[in-house]
């Protein structure tokens, strides 16, 4: 019987082969940790990933400011907004794509740093918007960081770890962008928008600053035939009292199998189109749970819903709660199987998504009219008669139910499509399949996002249709 593609084991998919070290003691050195300098690089390298989740939900609490402006060159219309949420998932796209040529071209260090230039102008330029255009470059620039971010940090994390911590180091990428999310939803509490955009200027300067100080990946230097400046970054990163030779023999033989690339013969075989076929599918059904939409406007659901709470309080108390279920998940996943986790994840945000729609198509409606405007000037609020919102507990519905898909889609769907793609694909052609696979979410990611606000004003506009025709 066929082994399952999980089950795939040998040099075609071990990244990194641990071979016996030739005595115990040499084990003991290698795989304990004896300076704490690798704690410093990774958290240097990760607060690309905190600028990431920083700048992906900055328009939750933007556009409902934006759309009650008054001014008339940054006032926002519901296809202007859908546009300002949505062209953060392009400038991704073409970021990770580009970490395809830039982490064998920079490395993954300088890669890391160079994503600081146009993140930092995307920031100044919505700091400083005077009109659309502006809002819209700084929303791509920092898009195209975030996604130049996302695709290298892993890498380098992975290359500088050790053996002994390489899991725990390689769960922080996703841990600070969460955490970049919830610093943004936290001071969206306290700062107007624009100093939203000064403040995420803040982590990158710092970052830039920490990694010019930071050795860079020892196998990409080895990939260069640099093996000198490799072997004393390995050294600076283990510690002097560390014997790294048996560590950078390994390393030295992992990049001489993994120096060419897979042909285009080779990547319709079996054995390496199904595993990428598998990948781009989860990645697909990832964005398709709604994650991305719902992240860039969460704070305007919140607003076309009669809530108990605050829709700025709302939207905080999500972040902590993905922050709090991204650290449970990360604890627990080894603990049950993918596939199990896959469907129960699945199950839950079904049933979250059901309860909040259920909820907003039957439920109360806000007693002002929404912030988030129509596709010229209505807003969702004008679409149909407000009530009046109780105030009993009924209105925390579309909180609980957000925290709910929140939660499940951290204990699945969220960290295991992308520790598929690693797990997957074989060596060779982990380079492309992942540039396919980060393009395929995020072309998914901007069509959801781009159409979520035009969906929800159409939707609206029916309801109010059926309320006519029913009334008369």
């Amino acid at each position: 019987m066929q082994e399952p593609l999980l089950g795939a084991e040998g040099p075609d998919y071990d990244t990194f082969p641990e071979k016996p070290p030739p005595s115990p003691g040499d084990r003991a050195r290698v795989g304990t940790l004896q300076n704490k300098r690798v704690f410093l690089a990774t958290f240097a390298a990760v607060l690309g990933n905190f600028s990431f989740g920083y700048a992906l939900v900055y328009t939750s609490p933007v556009i409902p400011a934006l759309e009650r402006s008054l001014d008339p060159d940054l006032h926002l219309t519901k296809s202007q907004a859908s546009w300002f949420g949505s062209v953060f998932t392009l400038g991704a796209a073409a970021g990770g794509l580009s970490a395809m040529i830039l982490n064998d071209l920079l490395g993954r260090k300088l890669s890391i740093m160079f994503s600081a230039v146009p993140s930092a102008a995307g920031y100044a330029l919505m700091a400083g918007a005077h009109g659309l255009w502006m809002l819209l470059l700084g929303r791509t620039l920092t898009g195209f960081a975030g996604g130049l971010t996302a695709a290298c940090i892993p890498v380098y994390v992975s290359e500088i770890a050790p053996p002994g911590v390489r899991g725990a180091l390689g769960a922080t990428p996703q841990l600070m962008a969460v955490f970049g999310s919830l610093s943004l939803y936290a001071l969206g509490l306290l700062l107007p928008w624009r100093w939203l955009a000064v403040a995420g200027e803040a982590p990158v300067l710092i970052m830039i600053l920490l990694l010019s100080f930071m050795p860079n990946s020892p196998r990409f230097l080895l990939s260069r035939g640099r093996d000198e400046e490799a072997l004393r970054a390995l050294a600076w990163l283990r510690g002097t009292d560390v014997d790294v030779h048996w560590e950078f023999e390994q390393i030295q033989d992992n990049v001489r199998r993994q120096s060419s690339r897979v042909s285009w013969a080779e990547a319709r075989a079996p054995h390496v189109c199904r595993p990428i076929t598998v990948a781009l599918l989860m990645r697909l059904l990832q964005q398709l749970t709604g994650i991305t939409p719902i992240l860039v406007y969460l704070q305007s659901i919140f607003d076309s819903t009669a809530v108990l709470l605050p829709p700025k309080d709302d939207a905080a108390i999500v972040g902590a709660v993905r922050l709090l279920s991204v650290l449970i998940a990360a604890l627990t996943m080894d603990l049950a199987g993918r596939k199990v986790l896959l469907f129960v994840s699945a199950a839950i945000m079904f049933a979250a998504n059901l309860t909040l729609g259920l909820y907003i198509h039957f439920g109360p409606r806000p007693l002002s009219p929404n912030s988030t405007a129509g596709l010229e000037s209505e807003s969702w609020g004008d679409l149909a008669q407000p009530l009046a919102a109780p105030a009993g507990y009924l209105t925390l519905v579309p909180l609980l139910a957000t925290m709910l898909f929140i939660m499940g889609y951290a204990m699945g769907w969220g960290p295991i499509t992308w520790l598929l793609m690693s797990e997957v694909l074989p060596l060779r052609a982990r380079g492309v399949a992942s540039g396919l696979c980060v393009l395929a979410s995020w072309l998914t990611a901007f069509v959801l996002t781009k159409s979520f606000l035009p969906v929800v004003d159409m939707t609206l506009r029916v309801d109010k249709s059926f309320v006519i025709l029913w009334s008369s």
